[in-house]
């Protein structure tokens, strides 16, 4: 009996889709190095991200189809992940291929500690990420990561930046200045540090930036968004109406900047009691989830009202290191996983073939 051939295995592989980009894995020139000798075929799965929550779904998929080809009697599957960059790379950010913006309506909802998490969940995964605290009043990040004694440097006119924890690469104003030193600036001099940060910064290599924004819809958002493409923005609310109205306006300046929003975080969703389990939903429930059904959004998550978020940040130890088997943390990654798929799909070369999935996971 003849042993199977390179086609007869490429036209089964051409039976599994990705779940998220909804082509199959050939189309998508995701499989690498195929290899067909007598009865054993191996092959690797190169995936968009190292993030993709559903890498052992593919990879089970592919033994399936191949396994089900005449002749086949081993397959042996290499999963590895390349992140591509979105269709128009910055120019100003060489090595960088996806900048996601992190933003709020109004302050106080989190969205610092969303930037962060999703940062080092980002890299727990594999990925090269950097995270730039664009906020210049009111830097926060260097006290989130426990680096406020650290400063960046220069070398050969650049500014190198910080390694922060889990290996994500950071700067901040909070890093350049003393602690408790007020910023008093007017608008282009946020602008011009904004351009220094993006400009002459060397990041390196990196997979996504992360970029955590004031809340509003100022000066920063408009700098930033007239210095780089922005392949994403996630926005994250607190679920009462008045947090939900804000966000509502600055989706309102980002469609007008012509920036995507990659979907909505609702932070602060209910309160768990650790004593006796009583759940009490203290800013009321579902206006997240409500928004980004109305503006045709991914709703990424819920996150609870819980001491070891806060505590994690007041102490520099961010959560998913701290914690990484606790529920909140496991919320946290699959939000940074929801994200990393998103980008997925909008960097495919023809985003029209791919249909926009709903979302991967319910978080109750």
């Amino acid at each position: 009996m003849a042993g199977p051939t390179r086609e007869q295995v490429l036209d089964a592989l051409r039976t599994v889709n990705d779940p998220e980009l909804q082509k199959d894995l050939v189309t998508l020139g995701m499989i690498k190095h195929l290899q067909v000798t007598d009865s054993q075929v191996t092959l690797t799965v190169e995936l968009t991200t190292p993030a993709c929550p559903l890498r052992n779904m593919i990879r089970d998929d592919v033994e399936r189809a191949v396994r089900a080809v005449p002749g086949v009697q081993k397959v042996q599957v290499e999963m590895t992940a390349r992140v591509r960059g979105a269709p128009a790379p910055a120019v100003e950010l060489p090595g960088v291929k996806n900048v996601i913006a992190v933003g709020a309506g109004k302050g106080g909802v989190g969205k610092s500690t969303v930037s962060v998490l999703t940062a080092i969940g980002l890299a727990r995964a594999g990925a090269k990420v950097g995270l730039l605290d664009a906020d210049v009043y009111g830097p926060s990040i260097p006290k989130m990561l426990g680096i406020e004694d650290q400063q960046p440097y220069m070398e050969n006119n650049q500014i190198l930046p910080v390694d922060g924890p889990g290996g994500i690469k950071v700067i901040s104003m909070g890093l350049l200045v003393d602690p408790g030193r007020p910023i008093i600036w007017r608008g282009p001099m946020i602008h011009n540090v904004l351009q220094q940060f993006l400009q002459q910064v060397n990041w390196g290599e990196l997979d996504y930036l992360v970029v955590d924004l004031p809340p509003g819809t100022g000066d920063t958002q408009i700098s930033l968004s007239q210095l780089i493409p922005i392949t994403g923005a996630i926005m994250v609310t607190t679920p009462q109406e008045v947090s939900v109205l804000d966000v509502e306006k600055a989706l309102a300046m980002w469609k007008k900047v012509q920036v995507p929003v990659v979907g909505v975080v609702e932070n602060m969703s209910y309160y768990l009691c650790p004593s006796c389990g009583h759940r009490d939903e203290i800013f009321s429930r579902g206006g997240g989830r409500a928004l980004a059904e109305r503006e045709g959004l991914r709703f990424l998550g819920e996150i609870p009202l819980l001491t070891s978020v806060r505590r994690g940040g007041d102490a520099g130890k961010p959560l998913i290191l701290a914690e990484p088997a606790s529920p909140v943390a496991q919320i946290f990654i699959d939000i940074a996983q929801q994200v990393a798929c998103a980008l997925s799909v909008r960097n495919l070369p023809d985003p029209g073939t791919a249909k926009r999935s709903s979302r991967l996971t319910v978080l109750r």
